[in-house]
């Protein structure tokens, strides 16, 4: 018994909550190696992007909420999703129009459209928080849980209780339905054949026909629907506040380049080790231990590595450690 109480632990407090901490990352791990992998640069200003999708959304959920409209268990910010896609996607096309064209005509070195992007991203973020403001902002509603841990307790009779969240049923969910589409997309479609060759080889790609403007157009529109998607699930789960997003850059890099710049693939599995890695690191294993140990070698301590203070610093490590000894990642992408 004490061991299903030890694992209802650490499913509550690990695999759960990584789970859809994983999903948002990848999702947002995905935006970040298409621009790489496509239009060859470090674009710092996804994170930023994420949180405009993620602001856009919220207001329409605000105003649907106040006229009475809603999914009922469902959050209401499913209902304004479409309308934060497709405003953050015509930003980026704007963006794209305005700064990023010129240098990408003059041949510009990656290193200065990364830190036109950094631009990009502090105009954005002064931007969300002019209009919505730095604190926090809570847009969820609708059924709290899928699973709550009274009734997790009443069916097993276990001491310990495993709560599964809507929002990160939602979350997982989504995240599945979206990537499989994205995956369909790039492999069967001819625009996504056409994206996937001019990541692969642009001057062949360029002589067999393929119109760059157009790859460049689906990209960042794709782009868009992912960051935007990230950005409301992550601000559902927890909530939402500009500057997180910008901290969020952190870990969305680090997965991407754990898992491989310019692997979709790689991005995916990336999301989830740093996802798994930070919250692991930063759980207290004192209650699952005193579970597991005799009686007579009960803990005191926490036995927590590092404060959850520190999560990024978690991120920040793999990443060191995977630019030093496998710079191409786990599957293999495109060498920082």
């Amino acid at each position: 018994m004490d061991i299903l109480n030890a694992m209802a632990a650490l499913t509550n407090f690990v695999l759960v909550p990584a789970v859809a901490y994983g999903s948002q990352l990848a999702l947002g791990a995905l935006g970040v190696t298409l621009i790489y992998g496509i239009l060859r640069f470090s674009n710092f200003a996804h994170g930023d992007t994420m949180a405009f999708g993620t602001m856009i959304t919220i207001l329409v959920t605000w105003w649907l909420q106040s006229v009475g409209v809603g999914l009922g268990p469902l959050p209401t910010a499913l209902l304004a999703l479409p309308v934060g896609i497709v405003v953050t996607a015509l930003l980026l096309l704007g963006t794209d129009r305005i700064v990023y064209r010129f240098y990408r005509r003059q041949k510009a070195a990656p290193v200065i459209l990364v830190i036109v992007s950094m631009g990009v991203m502090f105009i954005m973020n002064g931007l969300v928080r002019i209009i919505i403001g730095p604190g926090d902002q809570r847009f969820s509603d609708g059924a709290r849980f899928i699973l709550s841990v009274r009734e997790f307790k009443a069916m097993t009779g276990l001491r310990e209780g495993i709560a599964i969240k809507t929002t990160q049923g939602i979350t997982v969910v989504t995240a599945v339905v979206v990537v499989l589409i994205l995956f369909w997309f790039l492999s069967r479609t001819r625009t996504g054949k056409s994206m996937r060759a001019f990541s692969d080889n642009e001057d062949l790609a360029l002589l067999s026909g393929i119109n760059p403007e157009r790859v460049v157009m689906y990209t960042w529109i794709i782009v868009g629907v992912l960051a935007t998607v990230a950005g409301v699930l992550y601000g559902l789960d927890k909530s939402f506040k500009p500057f997180t997003y910008f901290q969020l850059l952190l870990p969305i890099f680090a997965a991407a380049i754990v898992g491989g710049l310019g692997s979709p693939l790689g991005a995916i599995a990336g999301g989830f080790v740093i996802a798994f890695s930070e919250v692991t690191v930063t759980y207290a294993f004192k209650k699952v231990a005193n579970y597991l140990l005799p009686g007579n070698l009960e803990v005191d301590a926490l036995l927590q590595l590092l404060s959850t203070d520190y999560k990024f610093a978690v991120s920040f490590a793999i990443l060191i450690i995977v630019l030093l000894f496998r710079p191409t990642g786990l599957f293999k992408g495109k060498s920082v």
